[in-house]
């Protein structure tokens, strides 16, 4: 738990506690709300959040990874683009041979 949660805590408390002694009504809703957003501040401080760094390093790592498993079908991939620039060459040159 963060210290500022902490702090939200004991502000809270006391503001209750000011509340009831107030109104019971108001101090009611103090109770209330305060616990909600106390809730809510203590759920956002334990999610661990995560830097850009972090998570383009996951992102690579899982890119890598794709890449390694697809390494078969990129090598025939490049295999079948290298045949067929191949016979389109061999087609350009018949072709400037017939006219030339």
């Amino acid at each position: 738990m963060s210290k500022r949660v902490l702090t939200g805590a004991g502000v809270w408390a006391l503001a209750v506690l000011g509340g009831y002694l107030l109104d019971p009504i108001l101090g009611t809703a103090v109770l209330v709300f305060g616990g909600i957003l106390l809730v809510v501040s203590f759920l956002g401080s334990t999610g661990r959040s995560t830097t850009f760094e972090e998570r383009e390093l996951a992102r690579a790592r899982k890119r890598a990874a794709s890449r390694e498993a697809n390494a078969g079908k990129r090598a025939k991939d490049k295999l079948r683009y290298e045949a067929e620039q191949a016979r389109k060459a061999k087609r350009a040159a018949k072709r400037s041979a017939k006219t030339g």
